[in-house]
């Protein structure tokens, strides 16, 4: 048992690397900017360039803080077309467009040229004087070359170029700047008539090292071994080491706003599975010892009535009867409305936290309840028609001797095998009985991650759900032998 138990440990390693590596993956190409979001300007009273500036400036130290400047991988496996620097532009979608103008076009020299020049041509715009004149036009101005930066289609460019012409020609006072605008224009037809798709076709493989993104999630990147990399800035953080880096919602740990949620989680979690089980077992063993009769045909109905009806609407339904001025209002509607005082006594604040956890406790136990109960009467008639319960019986042995010393422990590997799944869940909670009791748990902070695309958190409970995972599925297999000592993992 114990080289199998190392032998399944030894397996962990790369099926977590496999499922943090696909995380990652998901993550970094998903749609939204974390630093945009996270990210809010202040002019401070600044002229509308040096707001802007500011900004920028804010945005690019933003981004270096948070590890997003760095490379994703060791290496990234590409075409020549593709510059191996393009991970140091600061605004995703400028990225992107300037990923798909190199490939289309073949020659990343002339595409950063061409950027180059048009950031330029941005900056001085900005630099311009609004008056009353040429507000319209330099609103307008501004916005075409923000969505020039961002633009890769030909015809959509060429397209933009032409307004941004047509403003200039009826503005005057923009044409101190019309040279930026000639110099753009320039080096976009430069890409254009150099064309060269050649590079598409010949692989380039670029290497990183560990001073990239996915290194330092896992491992944290400050180097193990030898000095520090001069004029390199390094951060301690890594998931292996605890530490799990700032949520791009409020700047916490990761590991704080975690910690603050999986209390409440857990204790919902532990008290319903102890609940289940407590209950389901007994059910399950009784409907199966009293098939077709009548209780058996009721505890039946009333568990698949139980198992098919969505959490959601009970949920609803409890707070519309259950907690409403208008109906019985016997219970509150929210466990975040506790108003018990941190300093009061123990058992004040115990009597008002089950209060307070009557009906989500419900919500959240009463559909595993049913089809755990369903699994254990299932286990148990299959078991109760072998060869050896009819033995037992034979020799005159106790109906209930038979039943839970003969039947019962072969009966419980589908309950077994249903056990491996509590572990994950004890983290990651219940996101709809958490949003409709208003419940700070971690369903809560997972659906708020997910809105606000807070990579690090979702990153940390993937990971946690994972590992969790693996656990039970151990835990399950130990437990299978244990209850059935058939069942052996060591080679003969």
């Amino acid at each position: 048992m114990l080289k199998y138990v190392l032998k399944r440990v030894l397996i962990f390693i790369p099926t977590l690397f496999a499922v943090s590596l696909v995380t990652f993956i998901i993550g970094a190409y998903a749609p939204g900017d974390p630093v945009a979001n996270l990210l809010s300007s202040n002019n401070g009273g600044q002229g509308q360039a040096a707001s802007r500036a500011a900004g920028e400036k804010d945005y690019i130290e933003l981004r270096r803080e948070l590890g997003l400047d760095l490379p994703l991988f060791y290496f990234t496996i590409s075409n020549s077309t593709v510059s191996d620097t393009l991970y140091k532009i600061s605004r995703k979608n400028h990225r992107e467009a300037l990923e798909r103008l190199s490939f289309e076009y073949g020659i990343w020299d002339n595409v950063a040229k061409y950027y180059e020049v048009t950031k330029k041509f941005e900056t001085e715009l900005y630099n311009i004087k609004k008056t009353k004149k040429n507000a319209k036009s330099l609103r307008e101005a501004k916005s075409a070359v923000y969505t020039l930066l961002e633009t890769y289609d030909e015809q959509k460019i060429k397209t933009l170029y032409s307004n941004l012409q047509f403003l200039f020609d009826k503005t005057p006072s923009l044409s101190e700047v019309e040279s930026y605008l000639n110099a753009s224009f320039n080096a976009f037809h430069h890409v254009i008539d150099n064309k060269n798709t050649f590079g598409r076709y010949v692989p380039k493989i670029n290497w990183y090292g560990a001073h990239n993104q996915y290194h330092n999630w896992i491992f944290g990147d400050v180097p193990w071994f030898g000095e520090k990399e001069p004029g390199v800035y390094y951060r301690s953080e890594g998931f292996l080491r605890g530490d799990f880096g700032q949520s791009y919602q409020d700047r916490r740990p990761v590991g704080s706003v975690i910690w603050d949620a999986i209390w409440w989680t857990f204790m919902f979690s532990l008290i319903s599975i102890f609940i289940t089980y407590l209950l389901a077992i007994p059910i399950g063993v009784r409907a199966a010892v009293k098939k077709g009769s009548r209780g058996e045909r009721i505890t039946s109905t009333i568990l698949f009535m139980l198992y098919s009806t969505p959490t959601f609407w009970v949920g609803t339904m409890l707070i519309v009867f259950l907690c409403n001025p208008d109906y019985l209002n016997w219970f509150p509607s929210s466990v975040s409305m506790m108003r018990t005082p941190e300093d009061a006594p123990f058992f004040q604040r115990f009597i008002d936290t089950a209060y307070h956890s009557i009906l989500p406790l419900f919500c959240w136990t009463y559909g595993s309840l049913a089809y755990i109960s369903r699994q254990m009467r299932g286990g148990m008639l299959s078991v109760l028609g072998q060869d050896y319960i009819r033995t037992a019986y034979a020799k005159g042995l106790e109906p209930k001797k038979v039943i839970w010393k003969h039947a019962f422990r072969n009966s419980l590997l589908p309950v077994i095998t249903l056990f491996a799944s509590v572990f994950p869940l004890a983290i990651s909670g219940s996101i709809v009985i958490e949003v409709i009791f208003t419940i700070p748990g971690m369903g809560k902070v997972i659906i708020d991650a997910l809105h606000a695309n807070n990579y690090p958190v979702i990153y940390t409970v993937v990971m946690f759900a994972a590992v969790l995972t693996l656990v039970g599925s151990l835990v399950a297999d130990i437990l299978y032998a244990v209850v059935d000592p058939r069942i052996s993992y060591s080679k003969k």
